[in-house]
């Protein structure tokens, strides 16, 4: 996103980056990919800088529309209740609980990686070993890394989310 922005022409010249996870790491990489930008990184970035808190309440505002639009294909999941979508939300944590198979885990509108989402799968689900797993304990290595990635991003076939939702990147803003 901020690399489109620098060569769609726009002055960025300070960046404000609100992390759960280790701030300095990120600050470190984003400087090192970014080196002519001011570059902050911090825990709680949307309560510290008001530009930060601003864009946390357009990228809520904006959730929770597609989430009021969304096109569920997937008929026999009722997503009016699934609350906001915060792990604090109790709302929330129930409709996960609700909505958990035991072996294939929830409907395509849940992130998977969502912490939240793996504790529920981990807790309430049927544990599978990939054999690929295995693999990766011996050293062997993946299939894809025998292939060179040329595919070039307009090339790349975006999720069906993004079409039913008329969703497209912007390059002007």
């Amino acid at each position: 996103l901020l690399q489109g922005l620098l060569e769609s022409g726009i002055n960025v010249q300070d960046v404000y980056v609100d992390t759960v996870g280790p701030a300095d790491k990120y600050q470190a990489k984003l400087s090192g990919i970014f080196p002519t930008l001011n570059i902050t990184v911090a825990s709680k970035a949307d309560a510290k800088y008001p530009i930060c808190g601003a864009s946390s309440i357009c990228a809520k505002v904006a959730r929770d529309k597609c989430i009021e639009n969304w096109a569920n294909p997937e008929r026999n999941v009722d997503i009016s209740e699934c609350g906001s979508g915060y792990p604090g939300d109790p709302n929330t944590k129930e409709w996960l609980r609700r909505n958990v198979d035991p072996i294939f885990g929830f409907p395509q509108f849940v992130r998977f990686s969502w912490s939240t989402a793996e504790n529920i799968m981990a807790k309430d689900c049927v544990k599978v070993t990939w054999d690929d797993e295995e693999e990766e304990e011996e050293n062997i290595p993946k299939i894809n890394s025998f292939f060179k990635n040329i595919q070039k991003e307009s090339d790349i076939s975006r999720h069906r989310f993004y079409h039913e939702q008329g969703l497209k990147s912007k390059t002007v803003l």
